[in-house]
C-alpha cells in the first residue's frame, strides 16, 4: 500500500473529519466568545467598577529604543481569562447535555414470571411431603 493511499484512507475516516469540523467550529466559537467578553461583558463591568476600560489597562515597565512605552497589558489578560472561563463553562454544559442524552435509563426491576403448572405441582408435592414428615 502506498503512502498516498494510506494517507487518503486515514484522512477520509469519520473521526478525522469530525475532528476537523470540531476544530473549525471551535475557532468560530472562540471568536464569538471573545467578542462577547470584550464587546458586551467588559464595558458594562468597567462602567460599574468606575468607568474602567479593561482593554486599556496596562503598566508601563520601560521604554523601547525609539522612546515608545513598553506596556504590560494586564487588562487584555483579564479579558482573555474571562473568555477562557466562558468557553470552558459552555463546553462543560454541552458535554454535560451530551452525557445526559447518552446515559441509558436504568432498567425497571423485572417482575418474575408466574410459576408454570409443573412448578405449582412440584410445590404442592413438597408441601405434602413436609406435612407427612
Amino acid at each position: 500500500m502506498s503512502l498516498f493511499s494510506e494517507f487518503k484512507e486515514f484522512a477520509v475516516k469519520g473521526n478525522v473529519i469530525d475532528l476537523a469540523v470540531g476544530f473549525v467550529i471551535g475557532g468560530a466559537f472562540g471568536k464569538v466568545v471573545s467578542s462577547l467578553v470584550s464587546d458586551l461583558i467588559m464595558p458594562p463591568l468597567g462602567l460599574i467598577i468606575g468607568r474602567v476600560d479593561f482593554s486599556k489597562m496596562a503598566l508601563q515597565i520601560g521604554t523601547n529604543p525609539k522612546g515608545g512605552p513598553i506596556l504590560l497589558q494586564y487588562g487584555m489578560f483579564v479579558n482573555a481569562v474571562l473568555a477562557f472561563v466562558i468557553i470552558a463553562f459552555a463546553l462543560f454544559m454541552i458535554i454535560k447535555a451530551i452525557n445526559r442524552l447518552r446515559r441509558t435509563p436504568s432498567p425497571a426491576p423485572a417482575v418474575p414470571p408466574p410459576p408454570t403448572k409443573s412448578e405449582e405441582l412440584l410445590g404442592e408435592i413438597r408441601d405434602l411431603l413436609t406435612k407427612r414428615a
